[in-house]
């Protein structure tokens, strides 16, 4: 494992608890407001950034999008919509497997696809179980997902032990980019207590309560999207809230 995951794994390790801002490059227009924008996130206190969306990312928008974060010092993480959001200005990628969707595209077939592009790149891979929870958002519908039964918590533990038996790193818990509701407390908690995986929380994280619930559940890592475009102002208390 390379740079990024020694960085991560070493605050998660000293009890940390981690914030990343997801960036969508298809939704930044002024890549000057960007810089501003990503060093008072960096002053806030978040870890690292993602770069990723569901539709409409080009790899241009990507590659200009990175540049700038990359000004900030702190690690830029691809998280692949599909291959063309991979680019060679970032630090690492989520190489995920979208672990309950239907399609094999998502299970195996994108990764094959990029794997050469990765090599030729020199992106660390940070090996991830990625589960979309909900079916009413956009990476639910592209990645035809087969939803979480919100009922039935002992299920996600079924995915966890998996994910860590194929020798994953980090499991991805995700209620989607813009969800009504998040991913419900018990299901990191659940995960945390009984693998060894790095848990990251992302989707429908709007508020200082929620995120509150959320790191209280045990997960490490939380990220936020939907909220930077909408309601930036409410940024520095959520990640005053997961950095406390």
């Amino acid at each position: 494992m390379g740079r990024v995951h020694e960085y991560l794994s070493s605050k998660v390790s000293n009890g940390e608890k981690l914030h990343f801002t997801l960036i969508d490059p298809d939704k930044v227009g002024d890549l000057g407001k960007l810089e501003k924008f990503a060093n008072e996130l960096a002053g806030y206190g978040t870890d690292a950034f993602l770069i990723g969306g569901s539709l409409g990312v080009t790899p241009d928008e990507a590659d200009e999008v990175a540049k700038v974060l990359k000004k900030t010092g702190l690690p830029v993480i691809v998280f692949p919509g599909n291959l063309n959001c991979i680019t060679r200005y970032a630090d690492a990628i989520l190489y995920m497997v979208l672990m309950n969707s239907l399609d094999t595209y998502y299970l195996i077939e994108a990764q094959i696809a990029a794997a050469p592009l990765i090599k030729k790149y020199g992106l660390e891979t940070l090996p991830t179980g990625y589960v979309v929870f909900y079916n009413e958002t956009a990476v639910a519908h592209i990645g035809r997902i087969y939803p979480i039964p919100i009922t039935k918590p002992e299920i996600i533990l079924a995915y966890g032990w998996a994910a860590e038996m194929l020798g994953m790193k980090y499991i991805y818990l995700e209620a989607g980019s813009g969800s009504s509701k998040p991913v419900p407390p018990i299901f990191p908690k659940l995960i945390k207590q009984h693998t060894s995986l790095t848990v990251i929380v992302g989707g429908g994280i709007r508020s200082v309560e929620v995120a509150r619930d959320i790191v209280g559940s045990g997960a490490d890592i939380i990220v936020t999207g939907t909220i930077v475009e909408e309601k930036p102002e409410l940024l520095p208390n959520i990640i005053k809230v997961i950095k406390k």
